[in-house]
C-alpha cells in the first residue's frame, strides 16, 4: 500500500536522523487533514497547507503552486483537542485548533515512496509526479499515514520528483527520489 514520501537518508548518503522544523497550521483550524508523508506547501497566510498540485509542471501545476515550490513531507503535528489537550499525533485532523505541522523541509533529503507500478532499473534518473493529486481523503485516519503514490509513467521533462535509486526492501513498486530544484520552496527563487 502506498504511503506517501518516508525520508531515508539525505543525499551524501548519511543517514537521516529525523530532524524536522516546526511550522505553524491556521490557530482557527485547517480545512484539510494532513496525513503523514504528504507533500505540504507555504500558505500566502503564512501557515502550513497541503499541497492539492499534481506538481507536473514548475509553474501552475508546481506543488507549490505558480512556482513557489513545495515546503517539505509533513510528518506528524501537535494540536489542542476539544478538551483543551495537546495533542501530538501521527497526522492533523481538519479543523483542529492551535496546530504545530513538523515538517522534513531539509531539500537534500531522499524519500522512499510507491509507485502506481512496477519500478525498473530505466526509470532511474528519470522524472516523476503524484498518481493522483492529494487530497484530504489521501490518507487513513486509522494509521495516520498517506496513501499517495507517484506516477509509474516517467518523464525526462521538468516534474516534481527524481528518481535517484530502487528501493527493493520497500517491494516492487518502491523508489528513492528526491525534490527537483524548482519544485522546493529552498532551492526556488520564487517568494509567496
Amino acid at each position: 500500500m502506498a504511503y506517501g514520501l518516508k525520508p531515508v537518508k539525505r543525499a551524501d548518503g548519511t543517514p537521516y536522523a529525523g530532524a524536522v522544523t516546526h511550522y505553524a497550521i491556521d490557530p482557527a483550524g485547517e480545512a484539510t487533514n494532513l496525513f503523514n508523508g504528504q507533500v505540504v506547501i507555504l500558505g500566502a497566510d503564512g501557515y502550513v497547507a497541503l499541497a492539492t498540485a499534481s506538481g507536473a509542471d514548475a509553474t501552475t501545476n508546481n506543488l507549490g503552486g505558480s512556482g513557489v515550490g513545495a515546503l517539505g513531507v509533513f510528518v506528524g503535528c501537535s494540536y489542542t483537542n476539544d478538551m483543551g489537550q495537546t495533542v501530538h499525533s501521527q497526522y492533523y485532523p481538519s479543523g483542529a485548533l492551535d496546530g504545530v505541522a513538523y515538517v522534513v523541509d531539509d531539500p537534500n533529503v531522499l524519500f522512499s515512496a510507491m509507485l502506481d507500478e512496477a519500478a525498473t532499473q530505466t526509470m532511474v534518473g528519470t522524472n516523476t509526479t503524484f498518481a493522483a493529486v492529494q487530497s484530504t481523503s489521501t490518507g487513513s485516519t486509522a494509521t495516520g499515514n498517506s496513501t499517495s503514490a507517484l506516477d509509474a509513467t516517467v518523464a525526462t521533462t521538468a516534474k516534481s520528483f527524481k528518481i535517484v535509486g530502487l528501493n527493493a526492501d520497500e517491494g516492487s513498486t518502491s523508489v528513492l527520489v528526491r525534490f527537483n530544484p524548482s519544485f522546493h520552496r529552498y532551492t526556488s527563487d520564487a517568494g509567496l
